[in-house]
């Protein structure tokens, strides 16, 4: 029995390190079993370099096709597990076919590599980048090996940001002008803002404001849109008065905000919405919804 769980191991370990892994910082990102797994952050058009090291098993040699190492760009529907749409993908040959009998290792290098789009986890939907080697064999199996990398791109503040202000009512019964300081943020910012009642007919119980995530997978017919409330919190408990001004003041950084991705390769979107409910004593719900823009700041490291 021993022998045959053996004859279906592999012949080698593979492990993967990256050149300034030591002090490169690390970002959790949850696995699809649940568990939290840290990995290096890097950005677009930075060099990913390090080491491939391969072990053969005490007593085994490992005989092979060659050896390659490949940086994927990827991104999956949940929709469509297991099959994933390339948009990034770079090789380097490490190994002409021979024989393993010791640990060997096998620097690599990437240069300037073009990382457009962001990792992210979302509901139907993921994109990742990965390390992916290969040991290349024929009757007995290739043996392979992933390591996954996190990709976050930083802008500038935008050079307009203008404010939003919007009046919304209904016919002789209530009438509210509601403003937000700007309508683009970055991701540790604050939504700051008033909420005027202009005319007031009828009684208002309570008002919250939510922050609210649209992701768009798909096109056409087969797109799908799925909606998470993030964060919601209550401006007002009580019936207001003509004349009252409720002030907003709303802390972005608890909150596990992306910034908005706009048709990426085609496949997704990724929209921020405040919305703002006002409920009656008779419970009837009143909403509006206003787009926000969310984007990454550089932080600023002391």
């Amino acid at each position: 029995m021993n022998f045959l769980l053996g004859a279906f191991k592999p012949a080698c370990n593979i492990s993967i390190t990256f050149t300034d892994g030591k002090n490169r910082k690390q970002v959790p990102i949850k696995k699809d079993n649940g568990q939290i797994v840290m990995n290096p952050l890097f950005q677009s058009q930075e060099t990913i370099a390090g080491k491939i090291h391969i072990d053969p098993y005490q007593g085994k040699k490992v005989e092979h096709n060659g050896v390659k190492v490949e940086l994927l760009g990827q991104i999956e529907m949940y929709f469509d597990r297991g099959n994933f749409y390339d948009f990034t993908s770079l090789v380097r040959e490490l190994d002409v076919p021979g024989e393993i009998y010791e640990r060997k290792t096998y620097p690599f290098e990437f240069s300037s590599v073009e990382m457009p789009y962001e990792t992210y986890n979302g509901v139907n939907v993921r994109l990742r980048y990965v390390l992916k080697v290969t040991v290349t064999r024929g009757y007995a199996g290739s043996i392979v090996e992933y390591q996954d990398f996190v990709v976050r791109n930083y802008v500038p503040p935008p050079p307009i940001n203008n404010s939003i202000k919007m009046e919304v009512g209904i016919e002789d019964c209530l009438h509210i002008e509601f403003e937000y300081n700007k309508s683009k943020y970055h991701l540790k910012d604050v939504i700051l803002g008033k909420i005027y009642f202009l005319l007031v007919r009828i009684k208002i119980k309570n008002m919250d404001l939510e922050i609210r995530r649209r992701e768009s997978t798909g096109a056409g017919a087969n797109t799908h849109v799925e909606t998470e409330t993030l964060a919601k919190f209550e401006l007002m408990d009580g019936a207001p008065v003509r004349g009252e001004s409720i002030p907003v003041r709303v802390f972005l950084t608890p909150y596990d905000l992306t910034p908005t991705h706009t048709n990426i390769n085609n496949k997704f979107s990724v929209k921020y919405y405040l919305n703002l409910v006002l409920v009656d004593e008779e419970d009837r719900r009143y909403f509006k919804q206003q787009e926000i823009t969310l984007y990454r700041l550089k932080e600023e490291t002391s």
